[in-house]
């Protein structure tokens, strides 16, 4: 039952002077219901909301109202017939509610008395009268009316023997509870056995019940009496044995502190049993970390506080909390290992050959580690950049920092830092709280057992930051080769010496990482593979790896170069070849069970046998159309995936000269458009180009697929020349692409991402491609076998653009351009 509730008004005290002076007080539970009125209830009741209550029939409750409009309700209806509806908020959050915010069931209520409190708020005490459904709301001002049936009592006047048994259990268990619950003032078992009518009983107990707001109100619901009685029934069973459980709690806790006192005497006894049997006791313990303390090569500051701490332990009380908490501190300074490094192979070619048997490509990654290994080798110490593996998922960022850990013959930490959003994580905990540990920086180092291990700082770009500090910052110490030879963790309260570490981060994105992090790296950009590369990973490694995962001899089965290629480009979009690997294991799989199951199977499987066993292809590749239409050029971009081919298309049509832009285009797309079209018509006079048609003709771009946003300036001269082609009614040049920035002068500006571009236009078949002549560096960096067959023309204006891309030859069916003002045809020549 609830501990809140009062049973009398009587218990309730008011200051001399009250408003409630002179009244007749009502018990809170109250079978004498006014029944003169409710014969005459109007099928419309003016309704009050109330919050975190349930008025059942019968039951005097106080109500403070607060909100204006229901002052007022609650004002007019005293001077009235004092009757009003009350419904509860089933969203009690609503300030304002609305009919979708409250139950649809209430009570009638009979205003007793109301006052006016010091503060302004009004409160009333009210009696239950009846239940009711509200049907409709037909006013919302001044306030609430609604249009109600009333529910009638449905518990049965005569009892049978099964409803008797189920009255006079409910008073047994509402005994129980009063017994269980101290805090229920005794006088409510006086009520309780006052009450004579089942169906009030039922109401009282139900107002009364420790439950929630939605388990009464589904009492108050319940049409049929016996019903709202066995699930009231339920309730008070559920109630009962929760004090039950909090009575055992209560007398298990008053018994364990005797078993505390108990304890000492009986460890007293263990520790006198301990000596006789040469157990190791608390001294020996000490002295076990004592010697091992003495062969630790720890600098004398740290020697000195370990001595200190060691003390300390010695003066501790065995049966002192504080006893296993010195314990754990020394045993972490002597189990980390101070100074104690493994020797580095410095043999790069070594490291070479490590590197290319573990991953394939990747010749610019590789060689600046083998760069920064020879610096090292040289220098004899760490005291250089922190290396960041920049790249999209699944292209091996954290498996080269094992192969680097492999090539020097190092320990190897990985230490993901995604998710990462509390400091303590990195720095420890002061060693004074109750379970307190050091960050993960140092227990990594005492799980390696070494000094100088390969740390693995895994998405350093996904470290989070909240009300509990910023890991970044303190990861800023943790990645300073000038600082952080002097490592400070709150738990371990000396100074580290991290700068033997060799920290490697990777990171997804570099947007995320905090500047001054940033700074203290040295970013190391691996980008995706190309097609043709990864080909070549999944015939060297991933196939491999999968026959052995599965169980297949390596020449039990042989998977093509054209399948592989199958695979790649119909199956997986990905920088990385996480999903490669996924895809090849599922079709080896299908293999693997068509030989257990001893069918027929492709010993070498082919472009049609992988549709065959994957299904058909996911992705479609775009292709190159042909150059028939004005206004549409091939132009290249840049995904997280890798490079794509994307048209674009420029129409003209008549109007006031208006330019329409479609396609999800970005702002720095849409900027592009417009410095090309004001270039366009600045120079209209070098191009041929009729400026009427600037002024009479709408223009309209559009970027094919309409649901893929699209961003940035490399689709400059792609969408000059498009505008060009369909003004001028010139057809494009053949099997064509083209990629860069355009600005209002007309010159040409590089742009990134060149080497996924290139191979996209390869696969779509385009044949020759026109670069900012900045970009050569960035093609002289692709392997020149997967780009023998492609013609790059490297341009630095918008001229040398248009003068390579539009042919003289029109269309075939140009746009005969109308001016209003020569009232004839023209074909601009």
């Amino acid at each position: 039952m609830n501990n809140n509730k009062k049973f009398f008004l009587d218990n309730i005290r008011f200051s001399e002077g009250s408003d409630f002076d002179g009244i007749e007080l009502i018990p809170l539970g109250s079978e004498q219901i006014d029944e003169t009125n409710l014969s005459e209830l109007s099928d419309e009741l003016p309704v009050l909301p109330i919050r975190n209550l349930i008025l059942f029939p019968g039951m005097v409750i106080p109500i403070t109202v607060g909100r204006q409009k229901s002052v007022r309700l609650v004002k007019k209806a005293y001077k009235g017939n004092r009757t009003i509806g009350v419904v509860t908020q089933a969203n009690p959050n609503k300030e304002e509610p609305l009919a979708e915010d409250m139950y649809a069931v209430g009570t009638v209520a009979h205003i007793i008395k109301m006052i006016v409190m010091p503060g302004g708020n009004t409160t009333i005490i009210v009696q239950g009268r009846k239940r009711f459904e509200v049907q409709e709301y037909v006013k919302t001002e001044p306030n609430l009316v609604a249009k109600v049936s009333y529910i009638e009592d449905s518990f049965p006047v005569k009892l049978d023997r099964e409803n008797k048994a189920l009255v006079q259990t409910l008073r047994e268990m509402a005994s129980k509870i009063l017994m269980l619950n101290p805090d229920i003032p005794r006088e409510a078992q006086i009520a309780l056995d006052n009450i004579e009518s089942p169906s009030f009983l039922v109401h009282f107990l139900s107002a009364n019940i420790n439950g929630d707001l939605s388990e009464k109100q589904s009492l108050l619901e319940m049409r049929d009496g016996v019903e709202q009685a066995h699930k009231l029934l339920e309730f008070m069973m559920k109630d009962i044995d929760l004090l039950e459980l909090k009575r055992e709690i209560q007398s298990k806790a008053s018994s364990d502190i005797d078993q505390q006192q108990r304890d000492y005497y009986l460890r007293q006894q263990i520790k006198v049993l301990q000596e006789e049997l040469g157990v190791d006791t608390p001294e020996a313990e000490v002295d076990k970390i004592r010697a091992r303390g003495a062969n630790k090569k720890w600098s004398k500051e740290v020697g000195e506080h370990f001595q200190k701490e060691l003390n300390k332990l010695q003066r501790t009380n065995s049966m002192s909390p504080e006893y296993p908490m010195l314990t754990n501190y020394l045993e972490l300074l002597v189990d980390l290992p101070w100074n104690e490094t493994t020797k580095d192979n410095f043999d790069l070619k070594k490291a070479q050959k490590v590197l290319d048997a573990d991953h394939f490509g990747l010749e610019k990654v590789k060689e600046r580690i083998i760069e920064y290994l020879a610096v090292l080798k040289m220098k004899g110490n760490m005291k250089a950049p922190i290396l960041c593996l920049y790249g999209p998922p699944g292209v091996g960022k954290t498996s080269l920092g094992k192969s680097i850990a492999k090539a020097l013959g190092r320990k190897y930490i990985r230490m993901a830092l995604g998710g990462l959003h509390d400091e303590s994580e990195i720095r420890g905990h002061r060693k004074t709280y109750i379970g307190a540990m050091p960050g993960k920086v140092i227990q990594n180092i005492k799980k390696a057992g070494s000094s100088n291990p390969v740390f693995i700082l895994d998405e350093i770009d996904k470290v989070g930051a909240d009300h509990r500090g910023d890991p970044s910052s303190a990861l800023l110490e943790v990645l300073d080769p000038e600082q952080n030879g002097a490592f400070m963790d709150n738990y371990l309260e000396v100074d580290y010496d991290l700068s033997k570490v060799m920290f490697i981060a990777t990171a997804n994105s570099l947007d995320t990482i905090h500047p001054a992090l940033r700074d203290r790296m040295e970013i190391i950009d691996v980008s995706g593979y190309t097609i043709e590369e990864k080909v070549q990973i999944a015939k060297k490694h991933l196939v491999p790896k999968q026959k052995q995962e599965h169980g297949l001899e390596a020449k039990t089965l042989t998977i093509t170069d054209a399948a592989l290629n199958k695979l790649v480009e119909g199956y997986t979009r990905e920088s990385g070849v996480r999903k490669l690997e996924q895809e090849v294991g599922k079709l080896i799989r299908k293999i693997t069970k068509s030989i257990a199951m001893d069918e027929e199977y492709p010993k070498t499987v082919k472009p049609d046998d992988v549709v065959r066993l994957l299904g058909t292809e996911i992705f479609d590749k775009d292709i190159y159309e042909t150059n028939d239409v004005a206004g549409v050029v091939t132009g290249l971009a840049w995904t997280s995936v890798g490079g794509d081919i994307l048209f674009i298309e420029s129409s003209l049509n008549r109007g006031k000269g208006g330019l329409t832009l479609s396609g999800q285009l970005g702002d720095v797309m849409k900027e592009s458009a417009v410095a090309a079209l004001s270039y366009l018509k600045a120079h209209s006079d070098d191009y041929g180009i009729d400026y009427r048609i600037f002024d009479n003709y709408n223009l309209h771009i559009h970027v094919p697929a309409g649901a893929v946003p699209k961003d940035g300036p490399s689709a400059g001269i792609t969408m000059t020349t498009s505008i060009a082609s369909a003004l001028t009614q010139r057809k494009v040049k053949a099997h064509l692409a083209m990629t860069g920035e355009v600005t209002l002068r007309g010159k040409v500006l590089p742009v990134g991402g060149i080497k996924e571009k290139i191979l996209a236009a390869k696969r779509a078949g385009i044949k020759e491609i026109i670069l900012c002549h900045k970009n050569r560096k960035d093609v002289e960096e692709i392997t020149p076998a997967y780009i023998a067959d492609l013609k790059f023309h490297y341009v630095d204006n918008v001229d040398e653009v248009l003068t390579i891309a539009l042919m003289k030859e029109k269309v075939s069916k140009p746009i005969k351009f109308v001016f209003p003002e020569d009232k004839k045809e023209a074909v601009l020549n």
